[in-house]
């Protein structure tokens, strides 16, 4: 495939005015050469960064990061698309509003209108998104609502949220205990989780022993700066949105509609995924034009292994097929 992805090739609108929260140091050190801003979602201010030129790129980051996640491979994309990296309503420096009455304030629609609103702001009708973990579960539910915005679709470490819970082990269990834990009725998750947050968070990112080391000092401050108490509410309640609202919203989708976009599955052969999945058969069931492969990472494929994802992201948003890693 060699066809240009055929999004508006503008330059993003101006970003007016301050930030109500500006970035931390760290932040603003780690997105070297990005622009902050808020940005009004759909539902939530959203802390935005924004840098480079050329076809847009959604950045949208998963549990439990922030858009600097993906500071590894950022800049370099951003010399061949205008990248721009969010915060999800209730992570990092967005906002957290409640979740609402019936708890749907933090679906993975709701999230995914919060960054449709934030390309509009920025100039953008048409543009490419790439996710991880939770980001990527946005990213799905905005290709697949939204066929006329979403150009192409790459997802890192993930399978659709209704193969998961559809498709339950006892190995993806025991590794993933947090989806039905933080699901449970507030504030019971988060009163336990924020009794002590800087072990929690250590112990969250330490997938299957991979180690911290993959994180750098920069990225790992930033994500435990950000475990605060009202972030810690704002997760909990997209795993319950997960749980009531997305999951059905899903299975009444389910053989009805699929993603009419190019997608590109990437996942962690070292993961919970890559251990208890089938991730190509997985994606096939909602999309046509679909291409992947592993990675020999954890579940943090652009932290552990940026060198193998920003040239995989690069070709793909390209209009080219990516390679995958040799063996």
């Amino acid at each position: 495939m060699s066809e240009t992805p055929s999004a508006a090739l503008a330059q993003p609108a101006a970003l007016s005015g301050e930030p109500s929260r500006p970035p931390s140091p760290e932040a603003a050190r780690l997105m070297e050469g990005f622009a902050f801003r808020r940005i009004p979602g759909a539902g939530a201010e959203i802390q935005v960064a924004v840098a480079g030129s050329g076809p847009p790129l959604l950045l949208i980051h998963g549990n439990p990061l922030t858009l600097v996640s993906w500071h590894k491979v950022a800049p370099a994309l951003a010399g061949r698309f205008t990248v721009v990296a969010t915060d999800l309503r209730g992570y990092g420096d967005s906002e957290k509003p409640d979740a609402g009455p019936d708890g749907s304030a933090y679906t993975f629609r709701a999230m995914s209108e919060d960054n449709i609103a934030v390309m509009r702001a920025l100039g953008f009708e048409r543009f490419a998104v790439a996710g991880h973990d939770r980001g990527a579960r946005v990213a799905f539910r905005m290709a697949l609502d939204h066929p006329e915005i979403v150009t192409r679709m790459a997802a890192l470490d993930i399978v659709p949220t209704h193969h998961v819970l559809t498709n339950i082990s006892l190995g993806w269990a025991l590794e993933s205990y947090h989806w039905l834990f933080m699901a449970q009725k507030a504030p019971f998750p988060e009163h336990l989780i924020a009794s002590d947050l800087d072990f929690y968070m250590r112990y969250k990112l330490n997938k299957k022993g991979v180690g911290l080391s993959i994180f750098s000092e920069g990225a790992m401050a930033e994500y435990i700066r950000c475990a605060t108490p009202d972030q810690i509410r704002g997760v909990c309640d997209d795993y319950r949105a997960t749980i009531h609202h997305d999951f059905p919203m899903d299975s009444a989708d389910y053989g009805k509609r699929r993603i009419a976009c190019p997608v590109l599955a990437i996942w962690g052969d070292n993961s919970h995924v890559g251990r208890h999945y089938q991730p190509l058969a997985a994606w096939a069931e909602w999309c046509d034009d679909l291409r992947g492969f592993a990675v020999p990472t954890g579940h943090y494929p652009a932290e552990q292994r940026p060198d193998l994802i920003e040239p995989a992201f690069r070709a793909f948003f390209s209009g080219e097929e990516p390679a995958p890693p040799a063996a």
